[in-house]
């Protein structure tokens, strides 16, 4: 017998599922459970077993397949045992009903889901539907929390949500980041190998801040430009999503020249941190992975006072809390960030290495 990796669903890139590569890492003979798996060549080296959710349409509208999930993660019936579950958890995977029920479940929680406990940092806890809905979903979710033996948070903020929707509490571990790979390469640049991608690093402007991730509302794209127009510096916004026709017209009223990267390749977005003059991120997040990845390539970070983004650095040091995310305030704190002494991009993102993480969730669950 062996353990049990149990993950909502695995997609082709995403913070989540670079957790799931480091708890697989560390358990190199665990299986893996998940909903459904769009990435299937990510671990084709191990077993991966799907939901019958796998074989409908609604793998392609998770909104939609929201209701079926919590009864889906009692009905596991793979028909093997396991000696503990380690579950990934960002919607009800920690609902997860092992075979038998002495195994150990230990749940490692990104966040108790944000759209029916708070709706106020995701838009779609906002809709009727889902309100009306909520307050059954948070007394089930509370229930089934209480059957883990134990539960890691991805940060202290997340650990303080646990315990007030919860009641439990939490050991912090930091979500693993690829620091050691981006310390790696002294100038990313050398690393850009498309025509289109360095043609884009020979347009971008001397001194420019950078915002970066998902185009979706609530990763407030827009308060980088706005922020960047406040301090008259040119922005360049890297990523793709949704939320890009919003976020071009922003940037057509911000005074200020705008830079789209549209889907960067790894290596060009990591040359984008070094050359930035500060790496601006307004979300409240629970975590926040490129945070760190900016420092690690030496570029002090700007973030809002509120959010496990706050753990990512130390205020004076690789970054600055603005007093709040009005475009002003976070104008003061580019300003102040760039008037930081260079920092040791190694020696600030040493906690968050993936090696840190391995041994931390080794320690978690087998207890050494």
């Amino acid at each position: 017998m062996t353990g049990l990796l149990v993950h909502e669903w695995i997609e082709r890139s995403g913070g989540a599922e670079r957790v799931l590569d480091a708890m697989a890492a560390a358990f190199p003979d665990a299986g893996i459970q998940c909903l459904w798996n769009d990435a299937p060549e990510r671990y084709a080296d191990r077993t991966v077993r799907e939901t019958w959710l796998a074989r409908t349409p609604l793998r392609r509208h998770k909104a939609l397949a929201l209701p079926f999930m919590p009864a889906t993660w009692r009905r596991l019936s793979d028909g093997d045992e396991y000696e503990w579950m380690l579950i990934s958890s960002h919607l009800f995977a920690h609902h997860a009903r092992p075979r038998d029920s002495g195994t150990p479940k230990y749940v490692y929680a990104h966040t108790p889901a944000r759209y029916i406990w708070s709706p106020e940092l995701d838009e779609r806890g906002s809709s009727a539907v889902v309100r009306a809905v909520a307050p059954a979903y948070r007394r089930l979710d509370r229930t089934r929390a209480q059957e883990a033996t134990a539960i890691a948070a991805n940060s202290r903020f997340v650990r303080d949500r646990i315990a007030r929707t919860w009641d439990r509490d939490a050991t912090v571990i930091h979500p693993p980041v690829v620091t050691e790979r981006i310390l790696s390469t002294p100038d990313w640049r050398t690393s850009v190998t498309d025509d289109a991608e360095r043609r884009m690093l020979e347009q971008l402007p001397p001194v420019f801040v950078l915002g970066a991730s998902r185009f979706i509302p609530y990763k407030r794209l827009d308060l980088v430009i706005r922020s960047a127009a406040r301090a008259d510096l040119p922005a360049v916004i890297a990523g793709s999503g949704p939320d890009e026709a919003r976020l071009r017209a922003v940037a057509t009223d911000a005074g200020v020249p705008v830079m789209f990267v549209i889907s960067p390749s790894d290596a060009l977005l990591y040359a984008l941190m070094q050359q930035a003059s500060a790496f601006v991120f307004p979300a409240v997040e629970d975590f926040g992975i490129i945070p760190v990845e900016a420092q690690a390539a030496g570029t002090p970070v700007v973030t809002g006072p509120v959010g496990g983004q706050r753990e990512t650095f130390t205020d004076g040091v690789s970054g600055v809390a603005a007093a709040s995310t009005g475009p002003g305030d976070l104008a003061t704190a580019i300003s102040a960030a760039m008037d930081l002494p260079p920092f040791i991009a190694a020696n600030v993102v040493a906690p968050f290495s993936e090696s840190v993480f391995v041994d931390k969730i080794k320690n978690f669950v087998l207890g050494r």
